[in-house]
C-alpha cells in the first residue's frame, strides 16, 4: 500500500479554496435572482429589488409603488426563490442517487416519485378527492409518497439490493404513470387536460411564500443529514461489498438516504411538478468542477441546480411572452445537450 505524503499546508490550503467557491457560488446566485426579478413586461430595477426586500424585512422604506411592490414581492420574487430552492434540492438529490445506487444515469426520480405525484394531483383535479379539502399540492404530495412505499415494499420483499431497487422504481413508475393516462383519458375534458399537463411538465407560476419556506425547511434538512453522510456516500463508490468492509452500515444508511431524498423530492415535485434533467445533468458538472469527493461536490451541486433553474425559469416564463412555457421543457432543451456534452467528456477521459 503507497501512502500519498502531503505538504502540511495542503489540507488547510484546500479547505480555504473550498470556502472561496462556495462563497463565489453564492455571490452568483444572489445576482442571478435579483437580476432575474427584474425581467418581465415591468420597469424594474436591481436597486428596486433590494428596495422591496429591505422594506419588506424592516431595514427601511421604499419608494416603489404598491403595484410594482407586490409584483416585487408577491410574484417574481418568491417564484425566483422556489427555483432557487428547486433546483438545488433536485440537484443534491441526483448526487446522492448517483452515488448510492452507483448508477450515472439515476435521478431523484428514479423511485417513481414524480409519476406518483402526478397521479395524484391528476386526482384531486380531474376526479375531486378530497373534497376540496385536499389541494392539488397535497395530492401530489401524498400520491409521491405512496410511489415511496410501493418502491419500498417491492425492493424489501425482492431482496433489498440495489437493482432491485432500481426496478421497483421503474415498475412504480410504470404503474403510477398508467394511472395517470387512464384518468386524465377517462374523466378529463380538453381545458381540463391541458392545465394538467402543463402542471405535469413542471411550473412554477403558481408559487407562494408558503410554498417557499416548506420546501427550504425539507431542503435544510436535507441536506444537513446527506452533508452529515458524506464520507459514507464516498465509500459507496467503492461498492457496498467495499463500505461494508469500512463499517458502513449499508442497508440502514441506503434506507435512511433513499428516504431523505424521496421526501425532499416529493416536497419539490407537489410545489412545482416534475422538472427533469437537473437532477441528471447537475450533479456531473459540478463532479467535473470538483471531484467526487461529496464533502464539497453537494454543496456545489446545490448551488449549481439553484443558478441553472433561476435562468431556466426566467426563459420559461419570457421566452414567448405573454404565453409561459413550462419550466420542464426548458430544463430539458437545455440538458439534454449538456447530458450529451458530459457523456462525451467523459469517454475522452477514459
Amino acid at each position: 500500500m503507497t501512502t500519498v505524503l502531503r505538504p502540511p499546508g495542503a489540507r488547510p490550503l484546500r479547505a480555504a479554496f473550498g470556502v472561496v467557491r462556495i462563497a463565489i457560488g453564492l455571490a452568483v446566485l444572489a445576482v442571478s435572482v435579483a437580476v432575474a426579478v427584474t425581467i418581465g413586461p415591468a420597469d424594474i430595477g436591481v436597486g428596486d429589488v433590494w428596495s422591496a426586500v429591505a422594506s419588506h424585512l424592516g431595514w427601511g422604506t421604499t419608494e416603489l409603488s404598491p403595484i410594482r411592490d407586490g409584483i416585487v414581492w408577491n410574484l417574481r420574487l418568491p417564484r425566483t426563490l422556489l427555483a432557487t430552492v428547486c433546483g438545488a434540492g433536485l440537484a443534491v438529490c441526483g448526487a446522492v442517487m448517483q452515488s448510492l445506487l452507483r448508477n450515472p444515469l439515476a435521478d431523484p426520480f428514479v423511485l417513481g416519485v414524480s409519476s406518483g405525484a402526478s397521479t395524484g394531483a391528476v386526482v384531486v383535479v380531474v376526479l375531486g378527492a378530497g373534497g376540496g379539502v385536499l389541494s392539488v399540492s397535497g395530492g401530489a404530495f401524498v400520491g409521491a409518497l405512496g410511489s415511496f412505499a410501493l418502491v419500498l415494499l417491492l425492493s424489501h420483499t425482492l431482496g433489498g439490493t440495489t437493482d432491485r431497487v432500481v426496478l421497483s422504481g421503474v415498475a412504480a413508475m410504470q404503474l403510477f404513470s398508467a394511472l395517470t393516462s387512464f384518468v386524465v383519458m377517462t374523466a378529463a375534458d380538453a381545458e381540463t387536460t391541458r392545465g394538467v399537463l402543463f402542471w405535469l411538465l413542471g411550473s412554477l407560476s403558481g408559487a407562494g411564500w408558503t410554498e417557499v419556506w416548506l420546501c427550504l425547511a425539507v431542503l435544510a434538512l436535507a441536506l444537513v443529514v446527506c452533508l452529515g453522510y458524506a464520507r459514507t456516500l464516498d465509500a459507496f463508490a467503492f461498492g457496498q461489498d467495499a463500505a461494508a468492509t469500512l463499517g458502513v452500515a449499508v442497508a440502514r444508511t441506503r434506507l435512511v438516504l433513499l428516504c431523505v431524498t424521496a421526501l425532499l423530492t416529493a416536497a419539490l415535485v407537489s410545489a412545482a411538478g416534475a422538472i427533469g434533467f437537473v437532477g441528471l445533468v447537475l450533479p456531473h458538472a459540478a463532479r467535473a468542477l470538483v471531484g467526487p469527493g461529496h464533502g464539497r461536490l453537494l454543496p456545489v451541486t446545490a448551488l449549481a441546480g439553484a443558478v441553472f433553474l433561476v435562468w431556466a425559469d426566467t426563459l420559461a416564463r419570457t421566452v414567448l411572452d405573454p404565453q409561459e412555457v413550462p419550466v420542464g421543457v426548458v430544463t430539458s432543451l437545455v440538458g439534454v445537450p449538456a447530458f450529451v456534452l458530459v457523456l462525451y467528456r467523459t469517454r475522452r477521459t477514459r
